[in-house]
């Protein structure tokens, strides 16, 4: 069935209609966000002021879990970005209690699909032309329902097939009228930014507007499918010689903004235990695979994937005989993807290799690094909470800490909770899809093995990690070594050319003690240019020296020929008269 564009949910409606349903959608958000940012100020606020903090505690799991329910059922409803914001929220394990975690995990997968016919007549704008004309066939039958849009198995028609050497697609098309309900959703999400930021336990930790910011400008680049294409290519070049991911390819003569078609590479979702060891692969494989492409995008690469969940991966068995790896892990879904920059990466390298070491003091300093502390904070009593933490539950797996006294856990809780509570956190820029991706990869690998110990993955990365950073410091103490070396070679030539200087311009030196103080300077810099070599010299020899005994141990013998250099300049520039 035909239909215009203003469209929702794929009924024909005039444009005053759609006007009003928008205005009902806005409304609808913001009553629903005042009344539990009233329930919340009453019960968590108000009520500790005057005594009742007890009735606050006792009620507070009940009070989350309605809330949770309530918006499930807003964000199924509406859909949209209410489904994005439920997601980012079932994704925080690690600040949102149970009640709401739990209750929103559902959001992942469960979105109504749009009927087929409106879908239809939104490709053949797109396009151009009738659907028969742009593929051979499609499937009316969605293969997945997203918030923003749906995917449809196609074929393309011969001669496009031979063009782009692509034959069975996934043609996936946007959502009839979301261009309407995103900017009426981001409208409402500002709004109830502006009143979280007079809370002021939320505004010292965040800075919500440039959150919203953040949120927006990921939610326009994905409703954007040229750029979710560019991403797609982005990737595979980036991967390209990492035999542990693939990539489908784009057919770009059946692509605009709002119409996607890629390469068909539906395979094993990597969540499905059962098909996978059906095909003859160990899930427990597969867990510290994923875990280490992650951490390869995260801490090494820098464009990740900041959607991972099970939807967005299969596991592709490889034909046989062909590649080392017997199966691969395929991404799809490339419209939010983010980039961590090179100060915030090395900032989280160093927070991967504190906490595999198990480092309380020094996960601290690299959370600071990364700008998600602020300088107000007790970074002592920080310290002294992670260094519990990691004596008591460090190296543990999701299995065996399952197996800890509950008590123990709740006692630990609730001093670690107190501490975290009270520090003056906030969210850096671009920080919300590094969480996202980072709280998605410990649940996707648990659900294939619930033995799996992210420990397992993280120690040996981090070791790697702290290789390539000690390699760093050796190159950068040599280059400071031969930049010492340069000066110290040129700084003499550089002193007798000023003296040349001063003759040619026929300016004689006639004071004695002008003369002294010219020579007092030129022995200073050799001294000091030959003390700065061999400080160099011997720092890289001490840091070679772990992993390369023979190497450092020269390093550091050869470091005593500038010493004795500086030493013999000195003396021989001791006399009595100067």
């Amino acid at each position: 069935m035909p239909v215009s564009g203003d469209t929702v949910s794929g009924d024909t409606v005039s444009g005053d209609t759609r006007a009003g349903n928008i205005r009902a959608r806005y409304r609808r958000i913001l009553r629903f966000a005042a009344w539990n940012l009233a329930v919340t100020w009453w019960f968590e606020l108000l009520l500790p002021r005057i005594g009742l903090a007890f009735v606050a505690e006792r009620t507070r799991p009940a009070r989350m879990q309605r809330f949770a329910r309530r918006f499930h059922v807003l964000a199924v409803d509406l859909g949209g970005l209410m489904i994005k914001v439920g997601q980012f929220l079932s994704s925080r394990l690690d600040v949102l209690p149970p009640e709401i975690t739990n209750e929103l995990a559902g959001l992942q997968d469960e979105v109504p699909p749009v009927p087929f016919p409106a879908i239809r007549a939104l490709a053949e704008k797109e396009l151009g032309v009738p659907l028969e004309r742009a593929v051979a066939w499609v499937e009316e039958t969605t293969i997945a329902a997203a918030s923003l849009g749906q995917a449809h198995r196609a074929r393309l028609l011969p001669a496009d097939a031979a063009e782009t050497g692509l034959k069975d697609v996934v043609l996936k098309v946007q959502r009839p009228g979301i261009d309407a309900i995103v900017d009426v959703d981001l409208a409402a999400l500002r709004k109830v930014g502006g009143w979280l930021s007079h809370f002021r336990v939320v505004s010292r930790r965040a800075d919500v507007s440039a959150l919203v910011k953040e949120f927006a400008q990921t939610s326009f680049e994905e409703i954007d499918y040229l750029h979710e294409a560019a991403n797609s290519e982005r990737f595979a070049v980036e991967f390209a010689d990492d035999g542990r991911t693939a990539v489908p390819r784009v057919a770009w003569e059946r692509c605009t903004r709002r119409v996607l078609t890629l390469e068909d590479v539906t395979a094993i979702k990597i969540t499905d235990v059962e098909a996978l060891r059906a095909a003859g692969i160990d899930p427990a494989l597969v867990a510290p695979l994923f875990a280490s492409v992650m951490f390869d995008q995260l801490f090494t690469n820098g464009f990740f994937h900041a959607d991972p969940h099970p939807g967005n991966i299969f596991v592709t068995p490889a034909p046989a005989g062909v590649g080392e790896q017997p199966w691969k892990l395929t991404f799809i879904d490339f419209g939010m993807m983010g980039e961590v920059p090179a100060s915030t990466r090395s900032g989280l390298r160093k927070l991967l290799i504190a906490a595999a070491a198990r480092d309380g003091k020094g996960l601290v300093a690299a959370i600071r690094d990364v700008g998600v502390l602020m300088p107000s904070a007790d970074v002592p009593g920080l310290e002294r909470a992670m260094t519990q933490l990691f004596g008591r539950f460090g190296g543990m797996g999701f299995a065996e800490l399952r197996e800890v006294d509950p008590r123990e856990f709740r006692d630990f809780a609730v001093e670690f909770g107190d501490v975290v509570r009270s520090l003056p956190f906030q969210l850096p820029e671009n920080f919300l899809l590094i969480i996202r991706a980072m709280s998605l990869t410990p649940g996707v690998c648990s659900a294939l093995d619930p033995r799996f110990n992210l420990w397992d993955s993280v120690e040996p990365y981090a070791a790697q990690l702290l290789r390539d950073e000690r390699g760093n410091l050796v190159q950068d103490a040599a280059r400071e070594a031969l930049d010492a070396a340069g000066l110290a070679l040129r700084l003499p030539r550089r002193l007798d050319s000023l003296i040349e200087r001063i003759e040619e311009d026929n300016l004689t030196v006639a004071n004695p003690r002008l003369e002294r103080q010219v020579a007092r300077l030129d022995r200073t810099a050799r001294r000091g240019a030959s003390a700065l070599v061999f400080g160099a010299v011997l720092l890289a020899g001490a840091l070679v020296c772990a992993d390369d005994p023979a190497l450092g141990s020269g390093l550091m013998i050869a470091s005593l020929v500038p010493l004795l250099h500086g030493l013999w300049v000195g003396r021989r520039g001791r006399n009595p008269r100067l």
